[in-house]
């Protein structure tokens, strides 16, 4: 079992993400699914019909988007992939004009799978670290506060 939920992550993120097989969606998302941690919001996206929009989006921005699963742990019904992604921002899938430049970010994923198929996934990618290489958020503190010594 471990090992088929794993092949399943294996095949999201490959047809999906680095194939742009829109149809995946539908064949590896159950209707029912929910996910979160992908909207700006927090607003959870229910199924295949709305996690389409985020995919397509996402692609129109980055047309060279590239995701490398890191690694992958399995436990009961529950998949964790902790992944990099990869890409050139092209296009204006994110809501203002492309900048051209690359972004490097990494995320983790929990994907919890019933019958075959994603029902749940929790995810948790650095969107700031994405805007920030963009030059559209403000530039990265050099200095880590958190691990700098308190007098």
């Amino acid at each position: 079992m471990y090992e088929e939920n794993k092949r399943l992550a294996e095949r999201w993120f490959e047809e999906v993400w680095n194939h742009r097989r829109e149809n995946a969606i539908d064949e590896l998302l159950a209707e029912d699914a929910v996910a979160f941690g992908l909207a700006e919001s927090g607003t959870p996206v229910r199924g295949p019909n709305e996690l389409k929009p985020f995919v397509r989006n996402l692609l129109q921005a980055f047309p060279d988007l590239h995701i490398t699963i890191e690694d992958m742990v399995a436990e009961a019904d529950k998949v964790v992939v902790r992944f990099t992604a990869t890409g050139s921002h092209q296009g204006n899938g994110l809501g203002f004009p492309p900048t051209g430049r690359r972004m490097k970010v990494s995320g983790m994923t929990i994907l919890e799978i019933a019958d075959g198929k994603l029902r749940h996934g929790w995810n948790n990618w650095d969107q700031l670290g994405m805007m920030q290489q963009l030059g559209v958020a403000p530039a990265e503190v050099r200095v880590d506060q958190f691990l700098k010594k308190i007098a």
